[in-house]
């Protein structure tokens, strides 16, 4: 039996339960097991990544009060460990009242589970700059809000997750079918759509920082990454950039973690258009961009997770070598997927290559992904590239 030892020098086994079972939650059981814990995977559908490797799982409609305070009151966990957004918020708060343990805290899921949570905690209240943006819940309103914010601009769900039903708007003509992406793609609750001006930036980048019980804030290297339809498809650490603009995004980020208060490892994410850097969004978990930490860093972004709502030791963390990732997407729709072409991504030198055991593949979505590491960042992002573009998704 593993047993963790925490500050206070008893010597008890602890338990933590997770919400959502994805890839993310995966590689964070993976570290939970190294560091003695019992973990239960919770997901809405059979055979999630993370379940694959936890102690226990379970399958339930999460957006559920009921469902999900039982489930968690039968498991009595010490952490409660939210993975994903489309949760009930209002089970999470009754647990905490009860005194459970919410990572980071209900208050910060429930406001960076809704964009305009978020955006108005943000913008309105920290006076941080982002996007001109505003909500729209009724289809009428949309086209003198979208002349306000000018075109071209972006329409999104209020809540969603790896950028599902997001549109970038040209015309006027767009917003009718951008409109019902929106709706369509929009997760829990939650049937307003976003409205948001559409930056030119040069960059964007995610600056993970781990937030400490002390209150302490420590920042990760930024992690350089480039999105297609506001999903992830690849990032690299380190990133060049000038150390004035990771100041202020770092000053942005300590007052927005010095609001919400809880700790845990945050992903937060900033464009960069000239000398100006401008807040984008927010997660209280680990970050897929961050992902690319597995191979780059000496303490990973799920190993730092655990460690900060935990209370452990977190030494200096290093860079260990330039490193990138590349996603492995399927082209279609497959039960039970196979992936022909490892041999020939694995002939490049250091590089891994990651399937996450999704049971079912869809058109377009992350079944897996490559890390490569070299003496320089180029060289790294090549070799990931062109060793995932040998994988291929495919059936039996």
């Amino acid at each position: 039996i593993s047993f963790i030892n925490m500050k206070d020098s008893i010597f008890s086994k602890k338990r933590i339960l997770l919400l959502g079972s994805g890839e993310l939650g995966k590689e964070l059981v993976i570290e939970s097991k190294r560091l003695g814990l019992e973990v239960i995977a919770i997901d809405r559908y059979e055979k999630a990544p993370a379940m694959q490797v936890a102690d226990y799982s379970r399958v339930i409609d999460m957006g559920d009060k009921n469902i999900l305070k039982n489930v968690i009151k039968e498991f009595k966990p010490d952490y409660i460990v939210p993975e994903i957004e489309a949760l009930s918020i209002e089970a999470l708060k009754e647990l905490e009242d009860e005194g459970f343990n919410i990572v980071p805290n209900a208050r910060t899921v429930e406001i960076t589970m809704n964009r305009d949570k978020i955006r108005d905690l943000a913008s309105r209240d920290l006076k941080i700059k982002t996007a001109k943006f505003d909500y729209i819940f009724e289809f009428d309103d949309l086209e003198k809000k979208a002349d306000e914010i000018g075109f071209p601009l972006l329409l999104k769900p209020l809540m969603s997750s790896s950028g599902k039903g997001q549109s970038l708007v040209e015309t006027k003509n767009d917003l009718q079918s951008a409109w019902k992406q929106a709706k369509a793609n929009s997760r829990g609750k939650v049937k307003g759509v976003i409205i948001e001006e559409f930056i030119n930036f040069d960059f964007e980048f995610t600056l993970l920082t781990v937030r400490k019980e002390s209150g302490e804030n420590i920042f990760c290297l930024p992690i350089g990454h480039l999105q297609s339809n506001g999903d992830y498809q690849c990032s690299w650490q380190p990133l060049e950039i000038k150390e004035s603009l990771i100041s202020e995004a770092k000053k942005m980020t300590t007052k927005i973690l010095n609001n919400l208060n809880g700790s845990g490892l945050y992903g937060v994410e900033f464009f960069v258009r000239g000398n100006e850097v401008i807040f984008s969004e927010l997660s209280p978990r680990p970050h897929d961009t961050g992902m690319v930490t597995l191979v780059s860093q000496n303490i990973n972004e799920f190993e730092l997770h655990l460690r900060a709502f935990l209370d452990l030791p977190i030494p200096h963390i290093n860079l260990i070598e330039p490193s990138a990732t590349r996603v492995i997407l399927s082209d279609q729709e497959y039960l039970d997927p196979i992936y022909i072409g490892l041999n020939e991504a694995l002939e490049f030198e250091k590089t891994k290559v990651l399937i996450f055991g999704k049971p079912v593949s869809r058109k377009g979505r992350r079944m897996g992904i490559v890390l490569s590491t070299n003496k320089n960042i180029d060289l790294a992002r090549q070799n990931a590239d062109e060793a995932a573009s040998k994988i291929k998704v495919s059936s039996h």
